[in-house]
This record gives C-alpha cells, sequence and structure tokens, in this order.
C-alpha cells in the first residue's frame, strides 16, 4: 500500500504528507515534492469514493525504519508490477506506471 494519511484541520496536503512520512518512516528524508494529480472519483471495482492527493519526488534518502508499529508491520521498496495493492493504490500504479504495449 502506498504511504497515507488524513490531513489534519489547517494544514496543507504537502505538510500532510511530509507529517505522514515522518511519523510511519520517521529515517526517510523526501526531496521536493510536487503534487502530481488530485483524484475525486468513484473506483470502479470497490464503488468507494476516493479523494486523494498524490505527490511524487525525484528523490528519497535513508532508511525504512517503521515509525508507528501499529500502523505500519513492515516497509520495502518494490518494483510497480508484482505486488498486491488496494483498489486505490492498483488505480494510482496503473496511472502513474501505465503498462507498456507491445508490438506485433
Amino acid at each position: 500500500m502506498f504511504p497515507g494519511g488524513r490531513k489534519r484541520a489547517r494544514e496543507s496536503e504537502k505538510d500532510c504528507l511530509r507529517r505522514e512520512i515522518r511519523e510511519e518512516l520517521p529515517k526517510l528524508k523526501l526531496g521536493r515534492i510536487s503534487l502530481w494529480k488530485e483524484v475525486k472519483a468513484r473506483n470502479k471495482r470497490s464503488g468507494r469514493k476516493m479523494s486523494d492527493a498524490i505527490f511524487t519526488t525525484k528523490s528519497a534518502k535513508g532508511r525504512l525504519a517503521i515509525g508507528d508499529k501499529k500502523e505500519i508491520d513492515r516497509a520495502a521498496w518494490h518494483k510497480p508490477r508484482g505486488i498486491r495493492l488496494t483498489p486505490t493504490s492498483r488505480y494510482i500504479r496503473d496511472r502513474l506506471f501505465p503498462r507498456k504495449r507491445r508490438r506485433s
């Protein structure tokens, strides 16, 4: 699952992201973050309403040490394909990393 969390009152989306990363993965330091996309839709598979601000960064340094063991049981770097994802995470992955079409 991608990291995420809920925004607090008077907190910007970027501030929320930085706080959530600090709480969940305190040894990880992100480079400059940019808003990639805001998603407000209904997930076709689950029917769940989505309202997400999705950010990207070109760099992340540090260890994946877990800060809150009640929220995360493990953290690892993976390639975008070949892992189990929630419907929302799959939606995000498929738009960030679309499958390459093979030429015939």
